[in-house]
């Protein structure tokens, strides 16, 4: 045997010391490897939109209501039904509604707890004992192990089961155990959850969110061009710090920066309402819902149309000085004639909608005035010391990434960087060119080095990297010619509004492209896709996400409430469980307290994407072929156990 495999079976034996419990542990993962593959979860495109994504995390796309009709079948009402799963959703709100209706609250809490046992018990059975183990809460672990488990030694099992649940309601633990049921329920009902990009932007609590996630216990996240921007801000790049707070400000949404993370605002509204005090700002309307009372809606907008001059000044010395990044035509400040009022795009000349600018030298027009200098220093600062914003954003790194495979699926938020005849796009990234899944890999690197490079230039170039991937024509994430931000303020023409897609999304039907692809990041095998999201589809219009024979899935539907005019739908997920794959259409989300007084869940269109005869097991599984590896490794133990290369250590 070779010294390093001796060297590293003789580490496996301080966990293994004896044939005994090598042999063990070979019966545990073989078993493991039988039982039915964990349920995933898919959700894309978030927008800030925290009440309706705790609620379909709560729901499990659906999972919570199909354990309690696999359970219930036709024994309990839709009514019954619908109350049951409410209650799994928000176990406090619906058991305080409950109390004030309910005469027998002694025989309610019975009959709810016998009801929640039999769908834990449900959604527990394609798990192992230690995995259920470890998920259930610490102050009633026991009890409900006891309760969920078939128990062969008891004589009269019914008489046991009812004597503890009217223990628990005697000494007045019903409450706080049917919580812990329920939370217990929303634990197994998905195994993983996939965020497949743009938490942030456009919805009051992608703040919420991040906490969200944080405690959840089995995920990973594919960065969006929108979380980019966050994390680009976070690590003090000034031109990404100006973007989150002018988006913020569009949206109405500046308290997620003042509340949300305690980032002072102040010397922004006070600039704002110095130097655009007697400006009406007309194009700098909230857009979205409005929540603000006329008085903040003014200084809403003067900070808005303050921040967004900044933004493009601060643009447009980041173009000139990262002139590799070949985006120097969208520095538009040095097109415009300031005395006329109009700005020469291409061969045409516009009329601009607003042509005050008091802070813009028409000489020198990319240099920020010494108070709009204090302004963005002062930001910089605040945003790189945020406290809760640097957990959240080292969050995003640790669980975070430009791409995953994950069981024969190629997630990504965006899009592979195509030519028009459908070949991979060379794109240069200081100095070296890459395309494909090489494109992938070093802007993920170059994100990293944005917060963790020691040498201050490589650490810079990741700094900058952050706004390319933002913005740029050649970015994965972004995938668009232009930005036209500057032209949705300021040109009436809708002609100017328009950004071009790239090829990849006309490209979308075509099998031999989407093979191509997922050769490229080595996916193979028979069931495999690629799940991404970034543009919305248009389910109104009759737009399906399934595409290419459903090799591809584009998942994003709308979440944020500002798209659902053009989708028609709230969002899309995705479900693949045992069976196969189902893709749910979600309706909008009217509210949290309406989902809990008028037991209103999220309507949901289910499409079937791919069903299996005979359910996934674990072994068909990533997780499964690292299983497998460790068994072959255990057997290499006992052969040397065995043979006497190593010693049981008794």
């Amino acid at each position: 045997m070779e010294p390093m495999k001796l060297k590293y079976l003789e580490r496996m034996s301080e966990l293994y010391p004896t044939i005994a419990k090598a042999s063990t542990e070979i019966i545990n993962l073989q078993a493991i490897l039988n039982l039915p593959k964990g349920t995933e979860h898919y959700i894309t495109d978030i927008h800030g939109e925290y009440e309706a994504f705790s609620h379909v995390l709560k729901n499990g796309s659906g999972s919570v209501r199909r354990k309690i009709d696999q359970v219930f079948g036709h024994t309990m009402s839709q009514q019954e039904k619908k109350s049951l799963a409410t209650l799994i959703y928000y176990p406090r709100e619906k058991m305080a509604l409950e109390k004030k209706k309910e005469s027998d609250m002694e025989e309610w809490y019975k009959i709810t707890l016998y009801r929640l046992i039999e769908v834990c018990k449900k959604t527990a059975s394609k798990y192992t004992r230690s995995k259920v183990r470890k998920a259930l809460p610490e102050d009633f672990a026991y009890v409900i192990e006891e309760l969920i488990t078939e128990r062969s030694d008891v004589t009269d099992k019914e008489s046991y089961y009812e004597q503890i649940i009217q223990t628990i309601i005697a000494i007045g633990r019903a409450e706080e155990f049917i919580v812990a049921l329920c939370e217990l329920i929303q634990r197994l009902v998905i195994d993983h959850l996939h965020i497949l990009g743009d938490i942030y932007d456009r919805g009051p609590g992608p703040h919420q969110i991040m906490d969200k996630l944080m405690t959840y216990h089995s995920l990973d996240i594919q960065w969006g061009n929108h979380d980019i921007l966050w994390m680009g801000a976070a690590a003090g790049q000034s031109s990404c710090i100006a973007t989150v707070v002018r988006i913020c400000a569009r949206y109405g949404n500046l308290d997620i920066l003042e509340d949300g993370y305690g980032i002072n605002l102040l010397p922004l509204a006070t600039f704002a309402m110095t130097y655009y005090k007697d400006d009406p700002c007309t194009c700098f309307k909230i857009k979205g819902t409005n929540r603000l009372n006329p008085v903040e809606q003014e200084l809403n907008k003067k900070m808005h149309k303050a921040i967004t001059v900044i933004q493009f000044k601060l643009e447009g010395k980041l173009l000139m000085r990262r002139r590799e990044f070949g985006m120097a035509d969208r520095a538009l400040l040095d097109d415009i004639d300031y005395t006329e009022g109009t700005i020469r795009l291409g061969h045409k000349t516009y009329n601009m909608l607003d042509t005050y600018f008091p802070t813009i030298d028409p000489e020198n027009p990319y240099e920020l005035s010494r108070e709009e200098r204090e302004v963005v220093d002062r930001l910089v600062f605040a945003f790189v010391n945020c406290e809760k914003l640097q957990k959240h954003m080292q969050f995003l790194l640790k669980k975070g990434s430009m791409y995953k495979i994950y069981n024969r699926n190629l997630l990504y938020h965006g899009c592979i960087p195509l030519n028009e005849d459908g070949s991979f796009k060379e794109v240069s990234v200081y100095g070296k060119t890459y395309k494909g899944k090489s494109l992938y890999d070093v802007l993920d690197s170059y994100v990293r080095k944005a917060f963790v490079a020691v040498n201050e230039e490589e650490r810079e170039k990741g700094r900058d990297i952050l706004w390319f991937i933002w913005s740029s024509p050649n970015s994965p994430l972004f995938g668009k010619d232009k930005m036209a931000t500057f032209e949705r303020y300021f040109l009436e023409e809708k002609e100017t509004h328009t950004e071009k897609k790239n090829p990849y999304y006309r490209f979308l039907e075509d099998e031999e492209v989407a093979d191509r692809i997922l050769e490229e990041f080595q996916v193979r095998g028979d069931c495999r896709h690629i799940i991404n999201g970034h543009v919305p589809v248009h389910h109104t219009a009759g737009e399906s996400p399934i595409k290419c024979k459903g090799k591809i899935l584009v998942i994003d539907g709308g979440f944020s409430k500002a798209y659902q005019k053009e989708t028609g739908i709230a969002g899309y997920t995705l479900i693949y469980n045992s069976w196969g794959m189902i893709l749910a259409a979600h309706e909008p989300f009217t509210s949290t307290s309406d989902a809990i007084s008028k037991e209103s869940d999220i309507l949901s269109d289910r499409i079937l994407v791919k069903r299996t005869t005979q359910r996934k097991t674990v072994g068909e599984t990533d997780t499964g072929i690292k299983l497998k590896e460790r068994i072959a490794e255990l057997e290499e133990l006992l052969e040397a156990y065995r043979n006497g290369l190593l010693i049981e250590r008794l």
